[in-house]
Protein backbone atom coordinates (compact mmCIF):
# COMPACT_ATOMS: atom_id res chain seq x y z
CA UNK A 1 0.00 0.00 0.00
CA UNK A 2 2.99 2.36 0.61
CA UNK A 3 3.53 2.35 -2.59
CA UNK A 4 0.45 3.65 -4.12
CA UNK A 5 0.94 6.62 -1.31
CA UNK A 6 4.54 7.43 -2.78
CA UNK A 7 2.86 7.22 -6.27
CA UNK A 8 -0.12 9.66 -5.28
CA UNK A 9 1.92 12.23 -3.51
CA UNK A 10 4.39 12.33 -6.61
CA UNK A 11 1.73 13.01 -8.92
CA UNK A 12 -0.40 15.48 -6.52
CA UNK A 13 3.20 17.33 -6.96
CA UNK A 14 3.35 17.06 -10.44
CA UNK A 15 -0.62 18.19 -10.90
CA UNK A 16 0.03 20.78 -8.71
CA UNK A 17 3.09 22.08 -10.69
CA UNK A 18 0.83 22.02 -14.06
CA UNK A 19 -1.39 23.76 -12.25
CA UNK A 20 0.28 26.61 -10.75
CA UNK A 21 2.40 27.03 -14.57
CA UNK A 22 -1.10 28.25 -15.93
CA UNK A 23 -2.59 30.05 -12.93
CA UNK A 24 0.64 31.95 -13.24
CA UNK A 25 0.05 32.91 -16.70
CA UNK A 26 -3.39 34.17 -15.59
CA UNK A 27 -4.02 38.03 -15.75
CA UNK A 28 -4.44 39.80 -12.16
CA UNK A 29 -8.53 39.92 -13.01
CA UNK A 30 -8.78 36.31 -14.51
CA UNK A 31 -7.34 34.80 -11.73
CA UNK A 32 -9.34 37.02 -8.59
CA UNK A 33 -12.09 36.92 -10.29
CA UNK A 34 -15.27 35.36 -8.83
CA UNK A 35 -15.98 32.26 -11.14
CA UNK A 36 -19.25 30.76 -8.73
CA UNK A 37 -16.79 28.25 -7.66
CA UNK A 38 -16.91 26.82 -4.27
CA UNK A 39 -14.02 29.20 -3.14
CA UNK A 40 -14.94 31.86 -5.74
CA UNK A 41 -11.90 32.41 -7.79
CA UNK A 42 -9.11 30.50 -8.65
CA UNK A 43 -7.33 32.34 -5.93
CA UNK A 44 -9.71 31.05 -3.48
CA UNK A 45 -9.88 27.62 -4.93
CA UNK A 46 -5.87 27.16 -4.88
CA UNK A 47 -5.24 28.51 -0.79
CA UNK A 48 -7.77 26.28 -0.35
CA UNK A 49 -5.96 23.44 -1.44
CA UNK A 50 -3.27 24.97 0.52
CA UNK A 51 -4.91 24.84 3.54
CA UNK A 52 -7.03 21.21 3.68
CA UNK A 53 -3.32 20.24 3.10
CA UNK A 54 -1.93 22.02 5.81
CA UNK A 55 -4.56 21.08 8.10
CA UNK A 56 -4.24 17.34 7.67
CA UNK A 57 -0.57 17.27 7.89
CA UNK A 58 -0.76 18.90 10.93
CA UNK A 59 -3.19 16.02 12.20
CA UNK A 60 -0.59 13.56 10.63
CA UNK A 61 2.59 14.92 12.03
CA UNK A 62 1.27 16.85 15.33
CA UNK A 63 3.49 19.91 13.65
CA UNK A 64 3.62 23.04 10.74
CA UNK A 65 0.84 25.70 10.76
CA UNK A 66 -2.76 25.11 11.49
CA UNK A 67 -4.85 27.09 9.39
CA UNK A 68 -8.18 28.77 11.13
CA UNK A 69 -11.15 28.21 8.69
CA UNK A 70 -11.29 26.24 5.36
CA UNK A 71 -11.35 29.31 3.49
CA UNK A 72 -8.41 31.71 4.76
CA UNK A 73 -6.44 33.15 2.08
CA UNK A 74 -2.98 32.08 3.55
CA UNK A 75 -1.23 33.81 0.80
CA UNK A 76 -2.48 37.22 -0.84
CA UNK A 77 0.57 37.06 -3.91
CA UNK A 78 0.52 34.22 -6.20
CA UNK A 79 4.27 34.21 -5.98
CA UNK A 80 4.12 33.58 -2.33
CA UNK A 81 1.33 30.66 -2.46
CA UNK A 82 3.21 28.59 -5.72
CA UNK A 83 6.72 28.64 -3.15
CA UNK A 84 4.52 27.57 0.31
CA UNK A 85 2.79 25.02 -2.36
CA UNK A 86 6.21 23.57 -3.39
CA UNK A 87 7.21 23.57 -0.26
CA UNK A 88 4.32 21.92 1.11
CA UNK A 89 4.31 19.18 -1.90
CA UNK A 90 7.77 18.01 -1.07
CA UNK A 91 6.91 17.91 2.81
CA UNK A 92 3.74 16.09 1.36
CA UNK A 93 6.43 13.34 0.16
CA UNK A 94 9.19 13.30 2.78
CA UNK A 95 6.12 12.38 5.04
CA UNK A 96 4.87 9.75 2.49
CA UNK A 97 8.29 8.06 2.27
CA UNK A 98 8.47 8.03 6.04
CA UNK A 99 5.90 5.97 6.36
CA UNK A 100 5.63 2.12 6.78
CA UNK A 101 3.03 -0.13 6.41
CA UNK A 102 2.89 -0.67 10.01
CA UNK A 103 2.17 3.50 10.39
CA UNK A 104 -0.37 3.35 7.25
CA UNK A 105 -2.45 0.32 9.52
CA UNK A 106 -2.20 2.60 12.95
CA UNK A 107 -4.75 4.55 14.15
CA UNK A 108 -4.76 8.58 15.14
CA UNK A 109 -7.16 10.71 16.08
CA UNK A 110 -7.46 14.59 15.24
CA UNK A 111 -10.13 17.24 15.91
CA UNK A 112 -12.91 18.18 12.92
CA UNK A 113 -12.66 22.02 12.36
CA UNK A 114 -16.39 22.55 11.53
CA UNK A 115 -18.04 20.92 13.98
CA UNK A 116 -15.63 19.98 16.44
CA UNK A 117 -15.29 16.80 17.42
CA UNK A 118 -12.59 13.74 17.83
CA UNK A 119 -12.28 11.03 15.80
CA UNK A 120 -10.00 8.35 15.68
CA UNK A 121 -9.43 5.75 12.50
CA UNK A 122 -6.71 4.12 10.76
CA UNK A 123 -4.12 6.73 8.67
CA UNK A 124 -4.31 4.88 5.11
CA UNK A 125 -8.03 5.98 4.47
CA UNK A 126 -7.60 9.46 5.81
CA UNK A 127 -4.42 10.02 3.70
CA UNK A 128 -6.36 8.60 0.73
CA UNK A 129 -8.82 11.59 1.42
CA UNK A 130 -5.79 13.92 1.53
CA UNK A 131 -5.14 12.86 -1.66
CA UNK A 132 -8.53 12.33 -3.10
CA UNK A 133 -9.57 15.67 -1.73
CA UNK A 134 -6.95 17.63 -3.93
CA UNK A 135 -8.01 16.15 -7.25
CA UNK A 136 -11.58 17.32 -6.61
CA UNK A 137 -10.24 20.76 -6.17
CA UNK A 138 -7.63 20.55 -9.35
CA UNK A 139 -11.17 19.42 -10.94
CA UNK A 140 -12.49 22.67 -9.74
CA UNK A 141 -9.81 24.74 -10.89
CA UNK A 142 -9.41 22.94 -14.43
CA UNK A 143 -12.64 23.82 -15.27
CA UNK A 144 -11.76 27.46 -13.93
CA UNK A 145 -8.63 27.52 -16.09
CA UNK A 146 -10.82 26.34 -18.83
CA UNK A 147 -13.83 29.10 -18.16
CA UNK A 148 -10.92 31.36 -18.65
CA UNK A 149 -8.43 30.39 -20.94
CA UNK A 150 -10.41 27.66 -23.43
CA UNK A 151 -7.82 25.38 -22.12
CA UNK A 152 -6.17 23.50 -19.42
CA UNK A 153 -3.54 21.51 -18.80
CA UNK A 154 -4.83 17.52 -18.31
CA UNK A 155 -4.00 16.93 -14.58
CA UNK A 156 -4.83 12.81 -15.95
CA UNK A 157 -3.05 10.41 -13.34
CA UNK A 158 -2.50 7.99 -16.23
CA UNK A 159 -0.33 10.76 -17.86
CA UNK A 160 1.77 10.82 -14.71
CA UNK A 161 2.25 7.22 -14.86
CA UNK A 162 3.54 6.92 -18.22
CA UNK A 163 5.75 9.73 -17.71
CA UNK A 164 7.45 8.61 -13.98
CA UNK A 165 6.52 4.85 -14.80
CA UNK A 166 5.39 4.32 -11.49
CA UNK A 167 1.88 2.07 -11.92
CA UNK A 168 2.93 1.10 -15.15
CA UNK A 169 4.68 -2.72 -14.48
Amino acid sequence: MKEIFAMMAGYNQWANARLYKTACALTREQYRTNRGAFFGSMHGTLNHLLVADRVWMRRFTGEGPQPRSLDEILFDELADLTRARQAEDTRIIDYVDGLTEESLAARFTYRTMTAPQDITQPLAPALMHVFNHQTHHRGQAHCLLTEITGDAPSFDLILYQRGSGLGMN
